[in-house]
């Protein structure tokens, strides 16, 4: 009971030694500010929000310390096989990891694990995924949801359709390398995972995936599109 009480205090006093997040929708801004961009705001489209949740933390919306559980867990695989820094494997963490940034290793990832409990806890979840989607990038130079549903298609971000929000879900793990202008084939097979996750989460059929994964992309080159 004593080491139980103690390892209670010691995580209390770990928190409360850690940066206030009420200013998180102000760095957030100063991101967008920073790049240009245009802030997006609530509601975010349901395409989108399903598409991300669905292959970045497919439990956020559940209680907020079995999502860090789950978290934790899979940022220590991470590390154990990577033997590098795991990052934030929640999207809680992920939003900590871009607006406080700290160490690598696992000292930097128990910070974003606690700065992802507390923002948790001070923003609802639906606020947690719009400063998400607004501070992360996209590739080819678009940070924020609002810039690439523009700048890769020319649409409103309430206008994607499930084959252009599931690409646009899959490019923050890796911008560069599925940036779907210079990468087209790689950006492909990972819409195909967002597709095959969505289906998983039942946000979609499996014939519906289908035709999404088929449909034509009409994305912006220059002059044209592709």
């Amino acid at each position: 009971m004593l080491l139980v009480v103690a390892l209670a205090l010691s995580t209390v006093g770990y928190e409360l030694a850690l940066p206030n997040v009420n200013d998180a929708p102000a760095r957030v801004a100063a991101i967008v500010r920073s790049h240009d961009g245009s802030l997006g705001r609530l509601p975010v489209p349901t395409k989108l929000a399903e598409a991300v949740v669905a292959v970045e933390d497919e439990h956020f919306y559940s209680n907020v310390f079995l999502n860090v559980f789950d978290g934790a867990a899979r940022a220590a695989v991470a590390s154990v096989h990577a033997k590098s820094d795991p990052g934030g494997s929640t999207i809680d963490q992920q939003l900590a990891k871009q607006l406080y940034p700290g160490g690598t290793g696992i000292g930097g990832t128990l910070q974003e694990i606690a700065l992802g409990v507390k923002l948790s806890l001070t923003l609802s979840k639906p606020e947690i995924l719009e400063m998400y989607l607004n501070a992360i990038y996209f590739g080819h130079g678009y940070w924020g949801y609002v810039a690439a549903a523009r700048g890769y298609f020319g649409l409103d971000p309430r206008q994607l359709t499930w084959a252009e929000a599931s690409l646009l879900a899959g490019l923050p793990q890796a911008p560069s390398t599925y940036d779907p202008i210079r990468n087209l084939a790689l950006a492909k097979q990972r819409q195909r995972h967002v597709l095959d996750q969505l289906v998983v989460n039942h946000h979609l059929t499996a014939a519906a995936a289908r035709v999404a994964f088929r449909a034509r992309l009409p994305l912006k080159v220059q002059h044209g599109r592709v």
